[in-house]
């Protein structure tokens, strides 16, 4: 308890329960169309590889346009970069309760649900910029449990398409935002870590090594967790025979465990280290997809082994945004964006793959080894990447950097600067 207190007298919890809210309500409308594609699917007749390619467009949408997000958030303040989006994403929702009945439409509307998928690099940027480097793990681990939204989705969405239609979830979605809006624009004090550098040093880290081998390294967990997400319920309807309903319910198991975890593996990571954290998650990923792929016939199987992916999958969402702020530690949200981007482009790959594996080798088998062959390379590069990693900006196992007694850092050498030398 003393230490839960420490942690919240550090920073400026208001703020990071905003952030928290404001990225579970956007994480719930990015993936919508995938909770709600056996229903779409229906409707408009689609085969496997057409609804691996309707999900896979938020989420490719939504990555194309955190980056944009993030530097626009460091002119205008990351508070109010979160308020325009949530409006923006109003104004998408309106559009497909109004506009959406066709097959097209639903792929123009997923491209308006990627403005929600967004979010992600200002949500963790404003709730952890309060926080001191020794919990910023934490921190973003709250802010990251955001991605909860895909169980509200799972969980909502199909009852209310069900009921009322499934454009008519689309006009309920709508006022929900009205909630985080609020707290938001009450609650949330924009952090004092504002970046003010030039647009070419904010770019400058898209062309570092490292940043690509975080993004990398974030196809597989957190691309993962999205493209899972988004295709289990079409998975579960399609493999299993359930119900839409129960398909929902089903990934909400699988989905709830990721969230819940990304908080432990945040926390894991400030007292281990994100690098041995990673490490772990990598294998267990790549283990519980082979067996997942192989155990197909059986749902309470399946279902078991899809939540212990997630856990894997939401502990290394935490523990990789434990790095972010140690590597880039004055452009964290802008290199937590690029980050972001790249690996939720890697979500739109899974739902394609496991598509294209239905309808072209008859079973889902080769979707699920292709992202275990993607998990596994990315444990060999980041096995051979640490070792510089913690001769230059972390400790081993990717700890932050300990405190000297005068309140300064240890003797490590510091992160080499986004033009890739040496901070003078």
């Amino acid at each position: 308890m003393s230490k839960f207190s420490s942690f919240a007298r550090a920073g400026h919890w208001p703020t990071l329960f905003a952030a928290f809210l404001y990225f579970d309500f956007c994480f719930a409308i990015w993936v919508l169309n995938g909770a709600m594609a056996p229903f779409i699917s229906e409707t408009y007749g689609l085969d496997a590889a057409q609804k691996g390619f309707m999900i896979s467009v938020p989420i490719l949408a939504g990555a194309l346009m955190r980056f944009p997000l993030g530097v626009l958030s460091q002119y205008i303040g990351r508070k109010n970069a979160a308020m325009v989006e949530m409006a923006l994403i109003i104004a998408a929702l309106a559009f497909g309760f109004t506009f959406v009945d066709s097959y097209d439409s639903v792929l123009a509307m997923g491209v308006l649900l990627g403005i929600a998928g967004a979010s992600f690099g200002v949500a963790l940027s404003l709730g952890s910029g309060w926080y001191p480097p020794r919990y910023k793990g934490l921190a973003m681990g709250i802010a990251g449990a955001g991605n909860s939204g895909t169980v509200l989705a799972v969980l909502f969405a199909p009852p209310l398409a069900q009921a009322f239609g499934w454009q008519t979830v689309y006009g309920l979605a709508a006022g929900t935002m009205l909630l985080p809006m609020a707290v938001m624009w009450f609650c949330a004090k924009e952090p004092p870590d504002r970046e003010h550098q030039t647009l070419r040093e904010h770019v400058a880290c898209l062309f570092e090594k490292d940043g690509w081998a975080f993004s990398l390294i974030y196809i597989v967990t957190f691309g993962g967790f999205i493209g899972l997400a988004s295709f289990l319920p079409t998975y579960f309807h399609d493999q299993f025979g359930v119900t839409k309903v129960q398909a929902g319910q089903l990934t909400m198991l699988a989905t709830l465990m990721g969230s819940a975890v990304r908080v432990l593996g945040g926390w894991i990571s400030d007292r281990v280290g994100g690098i041995a954290t990673l490490s772990g998650v990598l294998v267990a990923v790549a283990v519980t997809l082979t067996a997942c792929g192989f155990a197909g016939g059986s749902l309470a199987v399946t279902t078991l082994l899809f939540m212990l992916c997630f856990a894997a999958l939401g502990a290394g969402n935490g523990a990789l945004f434990q790095l972010v702020p140690l590597r880039w530690p004055l452009t964290t949200a802008v290199a937590g964006s690029m980050i972001g981007e790249i690996g939720a482009l890697g979500g739109g790959f899974l739902p394609n793959a496991m598509g294209l594996s239905r309808q072209y080798g008859g079973s889902y088998l080769w979707g699920f080894l292709s992202f275990t062959l993607l998990a596994l390379a990315m444990l060999v590069m980041l096995r051979i990447l640490q070792i510089r990693w913690t001769r230059t900006w972390a400790e081993r196992g990717g700890r932050a950097p300990a405190l000297r007694p005068g309140g300064g850092h240890s003797s490590l050498p510091r992160a080499p600067s986004a033009r890739g030398f040496q901070h003078e």
